[in-house]
């Protein structure tokens, strides 16, 4: 087949032609895949803004739920009296009510000055304990552990037991129920919490 010189020009056109399709082709695929590009980009910061926003939310919601659980606790302390300065005298009296109430032989006891467990920030709250050195003659053991959870149960403060020693008493031979069989010492922490002047004013 001969090709005349008008078939030229009609193969140049076809040819240019389909090279600007391809061009174009090309064109839309790399413009569609820079759009892909900022599309997931645009989605990266937006998913990451989320998690930020949902990290704080729930940094938000745990602060609300431990001051929530923090107030219940200080109106629990607040009710029982353990809140504010010391009772000693209260505390003297529960003592007297426990030796008369369980028919305790003898029962002796010494508080040491006040003291901080946990040191506290200007105007905040802070441990203090006042530590009280008891002695008791027992029939049985049993008459130790009733005071205990008295103390436990009454008393206008948070009672640590920090140990008890109970020995047996040395017969004469002459032993009567008003000497009693047994022997207890023991320490015990009366806690209480006080802000920083307050725990400050009952050292003095």
């Amino acid at each position: 087949m001969k090709l005349e010189p008008g078939d030229f020009q009609k193969l140049q056109l076809s040819l240019f032609a389909m090279l600007l399709m391809v061009a174009l082709g090309v064109a839309s695929v790399l413009y569609a895949q820079e759009k892909t590009r900022l599309a997931q980009g645009v989605f990266a910061a937006t998913q990451s803004e989320r998690n930020e926003f949902d990290g704080k939310l729930k940094r938000v919601r745990n602060e609300e739920n431990d001051i929530r659980q923090r107030a219940a606790l200080f109106n629990t302390l607040q009710d029982h009296g353990v809140v504010g300065e010391e009772q000693r005298l209260e505390w003297v009296e529960l003592l007297k009510a426990i030796h008369d109430k369980h028919r305790l032989i003898d029962l002796s006891y010494e508080f040491t000055p006040r003291h901080a467990l946990e040191k506290a920030s200007t105007g905040q709250f802070g441990l203090y304990a006042s530590t009280m050195k008891l002695q008791l003659r027992l029939l049985h053991e049993e008459d130790l552990i009733r005071l205990l959870d008295d103390l436990q149960r009454e008393a206008r403060a948070l009672i640590q037991i920090r140990r008890c020693d109970v020995s047996r008493l040395s017969r004469s031979g002459t032993e009567t129920p008003l000497r009693g069989l047994l022997q207890a010492e023991c320490t015990i922490d009366w806690v209480t919490l006080s802000n920083d002047e307050q725990g400050k004013g009952g050292k003095k």
